[in-house]
């Protein structure tokens, strides 16, 4: 569902419109052929249990809220309260963050959690050695940076320079 939503649709013959909606249906059909059991409940059922507000539904669409890599226009509300956000990634990319700051990569926007706990999981998806960034938010509002809410748990901005980077720990 994720993969077909954030990065894949066409593969899958589904159509996203400008903000990355699709139909449920067209979204049921689509993951039918790898897992010919799921039906449009199933997707509902993963939109109301997901703790980190990935999806949303509106009528008879969904869409993945952040995470894409593919163009899409979503109108997020600006985050104008966070003081902290945090960034988890691999080890080996410590050096190069350091010099270069955070880039979005291959996603639209750099994705940041409002706690560490969060930062620590989606880093341990890069390796078994995480490094958890303490991001300083007005360090990127004062730069001109808007930060972006999307989802429970999750922040967006377009990238964190290296002097925004508060701190760091090896985990």
């Amino acid at each position: 569902m994720s993969f077909i939503l954030r990065h894949k649709p066409y593969k899958f013959d589904v159509l996203p419109d400008k903000e990355g909606f699709v139909k449920i249906k067209e979204l049921a059909n689509a993951i039918r052929s790898v897992y010919p059991w799921v039906k449009e409940e199933h997707i509902k059922e993963v939109v109301s249990k997901d703790e980190k507000g990935r999806y949303e539904i509106k009528g008879d669409r969904i869409r993945a809220l952040y995470g894409h890599s593919y163009e899409i226009a979503i109108k997020y509300e600006e985050d104008l309260e966070s003081k902290i956000l945090y960034h988890g990634t691999a080890k080996q990319n410590l050096s190069k963050i350091l010099k270069e700051g955070i880039k979005p990569m291959r996603r639209q926007y750099v994705h940041l959690s409002i706690n560490k706990e969060d930062a620590y999981i989606t880093g341990k998806r890069h390796g078994e050695k995480v490094v958890i960034f303490m991001i300083d938010a007005d360090c990127l509002r004062k730069k001109g940076y808007r930060i972006y809410v999307a989802g429970k748990i999750v922040r967006l901005t377009e990238y964190v320079p290296p002097d925004c980077i508060k701190s760091w720990k090896l985990i």
